[in-house]
Protein backbone atom coordinates (compact mmCIF):
# COMPACT_ATOMS: atom_id res chain seq x y z
CA UNK A 1 0.00 0.00 0.00
CA UNK A 2 1.03 3.37 -0.26
CA UNK A 3 1.48 5.55 2.85
CA UNK A 4 2.41 9.40 3.27
CA UNK A 5 5.46 9.31 6.05
CA UNK A 6 8.09 12.05 6.94
CA UNK A 7 11.83 11.36 7.69
CA UNK A 8 12.28 14.74 9.56
CA UNK A 9 10.25 17.43 11.18
CA UNK A 10 9.48 20.61 8.63
CA UNK A 11 7.68 22.35 6.05
CA UNK A 12 5.23 20.29 3.93
CA UNK A 13 8.14 19.02 1.49
CA UNK A 14 9.06 17.00 4.28
CA UNK A 15 5.69 14.96 3.67
CA UNK A 16 6.36 11.70 1.15
CA UNK A 17 4.66 8.78 -0.52
CA UNK A 18 6.73 5.28 0.33
CA UNK A 19 5.16 2.06 0.00
CA UNK A 20 4.68 0.30 2.98
CA UNK A 21 3.24 -3.25 4.07
CA UNK A 22 -0.35 -3.33 5.04
CA UNK A 23 -0.93 -3.28 8.33
CA UNK A 24 -3.11 -6.56 10.38
CA UNK A 25 -5.73 -6.04 12.52
CA UNK A 26 -5.41 -7.00 16.06
CA UNK A 27 -8.37 -8.51 18.20
CA UNK A 28 -11.33 -6.33 18.15
CA UNK A 29 -9.87 -3.96 15.14
CA UNK A 30 -10.48 -4.08 11.50
CA UNK A 31 -8.79 -3.20 8.70
CA UNK A 32 -10.43 -0.52 6.40
CA UNK A 33 -9.56 0.36 2.78
CA UNK A 34 -9.99 4.24 3.36
CA UNK A 35 -11.30 6.31 0.61
CA UNK A 36 -11.08 9.87 2.22
CA UNK A 37 -8.60 11.22 4.82
CA UNK A 38 -9.71 14.70 6.80
CA UNK A 39 -7.21 16.95 7.32
CA UNK A 40 -6.82 19.17 10.67
CA UNK A 41 -4.64 21.93 11.66
CA UNK A 42 -2.62 20.24 14.43
CA UNK A 43 -1.75 17.69 11.59
CA UNK A 44 0.70 20.58 10.12
CA UNK A 45 2.01 21.82 14.06
CA UNK A 46 2.48 17.65 14.75
CA UNK A 47 4.72 17.48 11.44
CA UNK A 48 6.71 20.97 12.15
CA UNK A 49 7.59 19.91 15.32
CA UNK A 50 5.46 23.07 16.69
CA UNK A 51 3.45 20.77 18.74
CA UNK A 52 4.14 18.89 22.26
CA UNK A 53 5.57 15.31 20.12
CA UNK A 54 2.42 13.09 20.39
CA UNK A 55 4.32 11.15 17.86
CA UNK A 56 7.29 10.97 19.24
CA UNK A 57 10.01 11.73 16.84
CA UNK A 58 10.41 11.19 13.04
CA UNK A 59 9.71 8.96 10.80
CA UNK A 60 5.76 8.68 11.55
CA UNK A 61 2.47 9.00 9.84
CA UNK A 62 0.25 11.95 10.34
CA UNK A 63 -3.91 11.47 10.40
CA UNK A 64 -7.12 10.28 12.55
CA UNK A 65 -9.90 11.09 10.29
CA UNK A 66 -10.63 8.10 7.85
CA UNK A 67 -13.64 7.28 5.82
CA UNK A 68 -13.61 4.02 4.17
CA UNK A 69 -14.99 0.40 3.73
CA UNK A 70 -14.27 -2.34 6.09
CA UNK A 71 -11.78 -5.33 4.30
CA UNK A 72 -11.47 -7.75 7.54
CA UNK A 73 -11.93 -7.53 11.11
CA UNK A 74 -10.44 -9.73 14.08
CA UNK A 75 -12.34 -10.81 17.01
CA UNK A 76 -15.06 -7.96 16.62
CA UNK A 77 -18.81 -8.20 15.79
CA UNK A 78 -19.15 -4.38 15.41
CA UNK A 79 -18.67 -4.26 11.27
CA UNK A 80 -18.28 -6.92 8.27
CA UNK A 81 -16.25 -6.89 5.29
CA UNK A 82 -17.95 -4.01 3.34
CA UNK A 83 -19.26 -2.03 5.59
CA UNK A 84 -18.99 1.90 4.85
CA UNK A 85 -17.26 3.43 8.19
CA UNK A 86 -15.78 6.76 9.37
CA UNK A 87 -13.79 7.89 12.51
CA UNK A 88 -11.22 9.03 14.61
CA UNK A 89 -9.20 6.10 15.53
CA UNK A 90 -6.71 6.34 18.61
CA UNK A 91 -6.13 9.73 18.77
CA UNK A 92 -3.93 11.11 20.01
CA UNK A 93 -1.98 7.96 19.54
CA UNK A 94 -0.69 7.08 16.20
CA UNK A 95 -3.19 5.79 13.97
CA UNK A 96 -1.54 5.85 10.53
CA UNK A 97 -4.28 7.58 8.48
CA UNK A 98 -2.31 8.93 5.88
CA UNK A 99 -2.78 5.79 4.31
CA UNK A 100 -4.93 3.67 1.70
CA UNK A 101 -5.70 0.97 4.51
CA UNK A 102 -5.53 1.83 8.25
CA UNK A 103 -6.27 -0.89 11.11
CA UNK A 104 -8.21 0.59 13.62
CA UNK A 105 -10.21 -0.51 16.89
CA UNK A 106 -13.42 -1.11 15.60
CA UNK A 107 -15.32 1.04 18.79
CA UNK A 108 -13.78 3.96 17.68
CA UNK A 109 -15.49 3.61 13.82
CA UNK A 110 -19.49 3.73 12.96
CA UNK A 111 -21.37 3.26 10.03
CA UNK A 112 -21.19 6.06 7.34
CA UNK A 113 -24.77 7.60 6.59
CA UNK A 114 -25.73 7.08 3.46
CA UNK A 115 -26.63 10.87 3.20
CA UNK A 116 -22.49 11.61 3.34
CA UNK A 117 -19.60 10.79 1.12
CA UNK A 118 -16.60 9.74 2.11
CA UNK A 119 -15.30 13.03 1.59
CA UNK A 120 -17.75 14.83 3.41
CA UNK A 121 -17.72 11.89 6.48
CA UNK A 122 -13.60 12.23 6.70
CA UNK A 123 -13.77 15.47 7.57
CA UNK A 124 -16.80 14.96 10.71
CA UNK A 125 -15.02 13.21 13.03
CA UNK A 126 -12.13 15.25 14.99
CA UNK A 127 -14.17 18.65 14.37
CA UNK A 128 -17.82 17.06 15.50
CA UNK A 129 -15.97 14.87 18.33
CA UNK A 130 -14.76 18.31 20.06
CA UNK A 131 -17.50 20.29 19.13
CA UNK A 132 -19.86 17.73 20.33
CA UNK A 133 -17.51 17.09 23.52
CA UNK A 134 -17.33 20.72 24.29
CA UNK A 135 -21.06 21.89 24.21
CA UNK A 136 -22.92 18.65 24.98
CA UNK A 137 -21.01 16.75 27.23
CA UNK A 138 -18.89 19.28 28.92
CA UNK A 139 -21.00 22.89 28.97
CA UNK A 140 -24.45 20.69 28.83
CA UNK A 141 -25.68 23.15 26.55
CA UNK A 142 -29.50 23.33 26.63
CA UNK A 143 -32.29 25.33 25.11
CA UNK A 144 -32.42 28.87 25.37
CA UNK A 145 -28.64 29.19 26.34
CA UNK A 146 -26.68 32.14 25.00
CA UNK A 147 -23.73 30.32 23.14
CA UNK A 148 -20.83 32.14 22.00
CA UNK A 149 -18.63 30.24 19.28
CA UNK A 150 -15.04 31.94 18.52
CA UNK A 151 -14.04 31.15 14.87
CA UNK A 152 -17.44 30.65 13.19
CA UNK A 153 -16.04 30.03 9.76
CA UNK A 154 -13.58 27.07 10.94
CA UNK A 155 -13.50 23.42 10.96
CA UNK A 156 -14.74 23.28 14.83
CA UNK A 157 -16.65 26.23 14.46
CA UNK A 158 -18.95 25.77 11.68
CA UNK A 159 -19.81 22.45 13.23
CA UNK A 160 -20.12 24.06 16.65
CA UNK A 161 -22.85 26.11 15.55
CA UNK A 162 -24.68 23.68 13.95
CA UNK A 163 -24.77 21.60 17.19
CA UNK A 164 -25.45 24.48 19.33
CA UNK A 165 -28.72 24.98 17.48
CA UNK A 166 -29.93 21.45 17.67
CA UNK A 167 -29.44 22.26 21.66
CA UNK A 168 -31.71 25.20 20.57
CA UNK A 169 -29.58 27.87 22.02
CA UNK A 170 -29.01 31.69 20.33
CA UNK A 171 -25.58 31.03 18.86
CA UNK A 172 -23.68 34.25 18.28
CA UNK A 173 -19.95 33.56 16.63
CA UNK A 174 -16.96 35.60 15.83
CA UNK A 175 -16.16 35.06 11.99
CA UNK A 176 -14.05 37.31 9.49
CA UNK A 177 -16.38 39.62 7.45
CA UNK A 178 -15.55 37.41 4.28
CA UNK A 179 -17.12 34.49 6.33
CA UNK A 180 -20.30 36.33 7.68
CA UNK A 181 -22.79 34.60 5.06
CA UNK A 182 -20.88 31.09 5.64
CA UNK A 183 -21.53 31.11 9.57
CA UNK A 184 -25.29 32.36 8.78
CA UNK A 185 -25.81 29.26 6.70
CA UNK A 186 -24.82 27.24 9.49
CA UNK A 187 -27.17 28.63 11.58
CA UNK A 188 -25.46 31.68 13.62
CA UNK A 189 -28.18 33.83 14.56
CA UNK A 190 -25.12 37.09 15.27
CA UNK A 191 -22.27 37.00 13.72
CA UNK A 192 -19.55 39.45 14.81
CA UNK A 193 -17.00 40.53 12.31
CA UNK A 194 -14.02 40.53 14.49
CA UNK A 195 -12.05 42.43 11.77
CA UNK A 196 -14.21 45.64 12.59
CA UNK A 197 -15.13 44.88 16.13
CA UNK A 198 -14.07 43.92 19.80
CA UNK A 199 -16.11 40.79 20.98
CA UNK A 200 -16.28 42.04 24.31
CA UNK A 201 -18.13 45.22 23.22
CA UNK A 202 -20.70 43.23 20.95
CA UNK A 203 -21.88 40.34 23.03
CA UNK A 204 -23.07 40.08 26.65
CA UNK A 205 -25.00 37.73 29.16
CA UNK A 206 -23.06 34.55 27.47
CA UNK A 207 -23.69 30.93 29.31
CA UNK A 208 -20.97 29.16 27.03
CA UNK A 209 -18.25 30.18 25.19
CA UNK A 210 -16.60 27.41 22.84
CA UNK A 211 -12.68 29.12 22.13
CA UNK A 212 -11.06 27.59 19.08
CA UNK A 213 -8.83 30.51 18.23
CA UNK A 214 -6.49 30.76 21.22
CA UNK A 215 -4.28 33.34 21.92
CA UNK A 216 -5.59 35.81 24.48
CA UNK A 217 -9.00 34.86 23.85
CA UNK A 218 -10.20 32.59 26.09
CA UNK A 219 -9.15 35.12 28.56
CA UNK A 220 -11.13 37.73 27.00
CA UNK A 221 -14.18 36.03 26.97
CA UNK A 222 -14.20 36.75 30.54
CA UNK A 223 -15.78 39.98 30.01
CA UNK A 224 -19.01 38.28 28.14
CA UNK A 225 -20.25 35.72 30.30
CA UNK A 226 -22.53 35.89 32.84
CA UNK A 227 -22.91 35.02 36.69
CA UNK A 228 -21.60 31.45 36.82
CA UNK A 229 -21.16 31.18 32.63
CA UNK A 230 -18.61 28.41 31.19
CA UNK A 231 -15.74 28.68 29.28
CA UNK A 232 -14.97 25.99 27.30
CA UNK A 233 -11.44 25.70 25.18
CA UNK A 234 -9.82 23.34 22.57
CA UNK A 235 -6.21 25.54 23.08
CA UNK A 236 -5.56 26.53 26.22
CA UNK A 237 -7.12 23.22 28.56
CA UNK A 238 -4.05 23.21 30.24
CA UNK A 239 -3.00 27.46 31.36
CA UNK A 240 -3.39 27.06 35.23
CA UNK A 241 -3.01 30.36 35.19
CA UNK A 242 -6.47 30.77 33.25
CA UNK A 243 -8.16 28.15 35.15
CA UNK A 244 -7.37 30.09 38.70
CA UNK A 245 -9.04 33.69 37.23
CA UNK A 246 -11.77 31.83 35.89
CA UNK A 247 -11.95 30.05 39.13
CA UNK A 248 -11.71 33.08 41.60
CA UNK A 249 -14.30 35.11 39.17
CA UNK A 250 -17.27 32.28 40.20
CA UNK A 251 -16.98 30.83 36.40
CA UNK A 252 -16.63 27.73 34.88
CA UNK A 253 -13.87 26.55 32.82
CA UNK A 254 -13.34 23.57 31.07
CA UNK A 255 -10.45 22.30 28.49
CA UNK A 256 -10.97 20.15 25.78
CA UNK A 257 -8.92 17.34 24.87
CA UNK A 258 -10.92 15.29 21.66
CA UNK A 259 -10.52 11.27 22.22
CA UNK A 260 -12.79 8.66 20.17
CA UNK A 261 -16.13 8.53 21.33
CA UNK A 262 -18.74 6.02 19.42
CA UNK A 263 -21.32 7.59 21.41
CA UNK A 264 -20.67 11.06 20.62
CA UNK A 265 -20.21 9.71 17.08
CA UNK A 266 -23.43 8.34 16.91
CA UNK A 267 -25.20 11.33 18.21
CA UNK A 268 -23.10 13.06 15.22
CA UNK A 269 -24.65 10.62 12.89
CA UNK A 270 -28.53 11.37 14.11
CA UNK A 271 -27.41 14.80 13.65
CA UNK A 272 -26.26 14.52 9.92
CA UNK A 273 -29.89 12.16 9.10
CA UNK A 274 -32.01 14.44 10.29
CA UNK A 275 -30.74 17.21 8.46
CA UNK A 276 -29.56 19.72 11.33
CA UNK A 277 -25.65 19.18 10.70
CA UNK A 278 -23.41 19.33 7.44
CA UNK A 279 -19.97 19.57 7.32
CA UNK A 280 -18.33 21.86 4.74
CA UNK A 281 -15.41 20.89 2.38
CA UNK A 282 -13.68 24.00 1.05
CA UNK A 283 -11.74 21.97 -1.32
CA UNK A 284 -10.25 18.05 -1.67
CA UNK A 285 -6.83 17.18 -2.82
CA UNK A 286 -5.50 13.59 -4.59
CA UNK A 287 -3.33 12.05 -2.03
CA UNK A 288 -0.57 12.38 -4.05
CA UNK A 289 -0.81 16.85 -3.20
CA UNK A 290 -0.76 16.02 0.71
CA UNK A 291 2.06 18.65 0.39
CA UNK A 292 -0.40 21.45 -1.54
CA UNK A 293 -2.72 20.79 1.21
CA UNK A 294 -0.43 20.86 3.96
CA UNK A 295 0.82 24.88 2.66
CA UNK A 296 -3.47 25.51 2.34
CA UNK A 297 -3.34 24.41 6.52
CA UNK A 298 -0.04 26.32 7.21
CA UNK A 299 -2.02 29.57 5.49
CA UNK A 300 -5.26 29.29 8.29
CA UNK A 301 -8.44 31.01 8.00
CA UNK A 302 -9.65 28.18 6.37
CA UNK A 303 -13.58 28.07 5.45
CA UNK A 304 -14.45 24.18 7.14
CA UNK A 305 -11.91 21.40 6.30
CA UNK A 306 -9.77 20.07 4.02
CA UNK A 307 -9.44 16.46 2.48
CA UNK A 308 -7.45 14.29 0.94
CA UNK A 309 -9.74 11.83 -1.23
CA UNK A 310 -8.11 8.24 -2.63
Amino acid sequence: MRVITQQTLGGPEVLTIVEAPEPRPLPTEVLVRVKAIGLNPIEALVRAGEFPPLLGRPPFVLGWDISGVVAEGSLTYRFRPGDEVFGMPLFPRAANAYAEVVSAPALHLVRKPASLSHVEASALPVVGLTAWQGLVDLAGVREGDRVLVHGGGGGIGHVAIQIAKALGAHVITTAGGDKREFAEECGADEVIDYTAVDFTEAARDIDVVLDTIGGDTAERSLAVLRPGGHLVTAVAEDDARLVARYEASGMRFSGIAVDPDPVALHGLVDLVEQGRLRVHVQETFPFERVADAHRLLDAGHLRGKLVLSL
